[in-house]
């Protein structure tokens, strides 16, 4: 099977490409650039490193979110033109599952993460088990303090990963303690080769139409109770 892989949901900008079930080559940059320009250029590179055509591809695999909602949108809708032009299936990965797999073999519990800011994170829970990592937890965006707390009263190691890791490191510390146990500086990116592993095990959209991508937006009644929250906040600290 030849897959293409494309990851834009956070500042890593991902192409990987698997040619007759062999890796054949990842492009990765953790830069903040846009990733509108510099999408379609990986692509044509690594295709052309590779020596191969797009006709020859038999399916594309995106990262669906969550993340960054312009990063998403990027690259869900290059993967669906490619994918409608070709007339190939095109399969979602949840970008957080895609970071998961930096915990492979890890003796305890897998939080990915990715700043939402405003104190909140997209994020869930996963494990190692059976030779695969299998989610504990559902991805959700929450307050960060909320969740850790949650991790805390679990009792388990946790590693975190994730390319937003030091902006919330010493909170994560602070709650955690020796719970906590923080990925190496390369387990924080999301690799384009595990994604396009993961998307050849997942059944493949044929309609690309119906495909769409995955933000996890907060529910109306979060987003007001959040909205409220923070005008008491602010209110309390200019008085």
């Amino acid at each position: 099977m030849n897959v293409l892989a494309i990851d834009t949901t956070t500042y890593v900008l991902g192409v990987g490409l698997i040619k007759e079930n062999k890796l054949a080559g990842e492009m990765m940059t953790h830069l903040k650039k846009n990733h509108s320009l510099r999408l379609m250029p990986a692509i044509r590179t690594l295709m052309e490193e590779a020596e191969m055509k797009t006709e020859e591809l038999d399916r594309i695999v995106v990262a669906q979110g969550p993340g960054s909602y312009t990063g998403v949108r990027i690259g869900v809708t290059t993967a669906k033109t490619m994918a409608w032009a070709l007339g190939i299936p095109v399969t979602g990965v949840s970008s957080l599952e895609l970071m998961a797999q930096n915990g492979r073999y890890f003796n305890g519990v897998v939080s990915p993460f990715i700043d939402a800011r405003r104190g909140q994170v997209y994020t869930g829970l996963y494990s190692y088990e059976e030779g695969q990592m299998k989610q504990l937890e559902k991805d959700r965006i929450i307050m960060h303090e909320e969740w850790l707390k949650k991790l805390k009263d679990s009792g388990e190691n946790v590693l975190f990963t994730s390319p937003d890791v030091e902006k919330h490191k010493e909170q994560i510390t602070e709650l955690l303690g020796k719970q906590a146990v923080f990925a190496q500086l390369t387990e924080n990116i999301l690799r384009p080769g595990e994604l396009a592993m993961l998307g050849m095990e997942k059944e493949g959209a044929d309609d690309v139409h119906d495909f769409t991508p995955n933000y996890i937006r907060m529910t109306e009644a979060e987003t007001n109770w959040l909205a409220a929250n923070q005008g008491q906040q602010t209110k309390s600290k200019g008085e």
